[in-house]
């Protein structure tokens, strides 16, 4: 089970609800080490004190907030929490609103919350926890709370998520950056120059691609294929020498006029050959025949056994 990194309790009007908080995400990234090109070794950062150059140790460092040029107040964990003890101990929920109102730009990081004992009392009150879960989930609401972690106090939302409550850290409005200062075309889409029959051609390509969603499905592959290079790299020897540049010839696209009726089309043929091919293979797999174009059934017929003649009669 992972540790959690923060406890306190949820509350909304006079409930409090005890629950501890978890990460809910587990990045799957590739780290790879700066190298000195060399000598190939691994380049070392330190932390020093910029006044003599010594390194120092992580129980010598505290924390500073510098007040003046060169002056700092110095703020220990305990202090911090001493600022508002309650807001370092409380997902406070200030409103509930609908989940379609919150636009996805405001999603940052997710938690998992879960029932926490309180008090020394062996088991969790979880009752008042499936309460706010049944509530929210009943009424399609998601809670707005504030909550302090890490020394920094976030705007969140917590929701229903299968058995449990996710909390989702959200962007304060004032961290996102306003589209007013890109030149993005108006919400106008026949003045752009686009006619009926491309809008209708579109649509009809957005349908066909319509699926459910399987989060499962997809896949880092990139990250595959960099391991592919790099075990590539270990099987031929070649594992410090960096490689040189290679010239690719690269295919740009035009970036004058574009036929999009002519793409459009193009893309639902490849769409509906490739529906077909799926199909022709799912058939394959479960003994099926394949149609044949025109939509006739192409039947092979079954080999006769061959008959034994005479020479074989003799060879035997």
């Amino acid at each position: 089970m992972p540790r959690s990194i923060w406890k306190g309790s949820i509350s909304f009007g006079l409930v409090q609800i005890p629950v501890a908080l978890y990460p809910a995400e587990e990045p799957d990234e590739l780290h790879f080490t700066q190298l000195d090109r060399r000598t190939m070794a691994p380049i070392r950062y330190e932390r020093v004190n910029r006044e003599t150059g010594e390194p120092v140790s992580w129980d010598d460092i505290v924390r500073g907030y510098p007040y003046e040029k060169g002056e700092y107040v110095v703020l220990s964990d305990e202090d911090l929490r001493r600022a508002n003890v309650e807001a370092t101990q409380t997902v406070d929920i200030l409103d509930f609103v609908d989940a379609s109102e919150i636009d996805p730009i405001y999603y940052d990081k997710p938690y998992f919350l879960a029932p926490a004992s309180q008090n020394g009392k062996k088991r969790s009150p979880v009752t008042a926890y499936v309460l706010l879960r049944e509530a929210l989930r009943k009424t399609g609401k998601v809670g707005i709370a504030k909550v302090v972690i890490r020394t920094r106090e976030h705007i969140a939302a917590v929701r229903p998520h299968g058995r449990g409550l996710v909390l989702n850290l959200l962007r304060f409005a004032h961290e996102l950056r306003s589209d007013e200062e890109l030149d993005l075309p108006e919400m106008d889409a026949q003045g752009k120059g686009l006619g009926k029959r491309e809008l209708e051609m579109a649509e009809r390509l957005v349908a066909e691609m319509a699926t459910a969603w399987e989060p499962e499905k997809y896949k880092d592959e990139y990250r595959d294929d960099v391991m592919k290079l790099i075990e590539k790299k270990v099987k031929s020897g070649r594992t410090t020498a960096p490689a040189e540049p290679v010239e690719e010839e690269r295919h740009r696209r035009a970036t004058g006029t574009v036929d999009l009726i002519a793409l459009l089309k193009k893309s639902l043929g490849q769409k509906g050959e490739k529906a077909a091919n799926d199909e022709a293979n799912n058939g394959a797999k479960d003994g099926r025949r394949a149609p044949e174009e025109g939509g006739k059934s192409r039947v092979r017929k079954a080999e006769a056994p061959k008959r034994k003649g005479r020479s074989s009669r003799r060879a035997a």
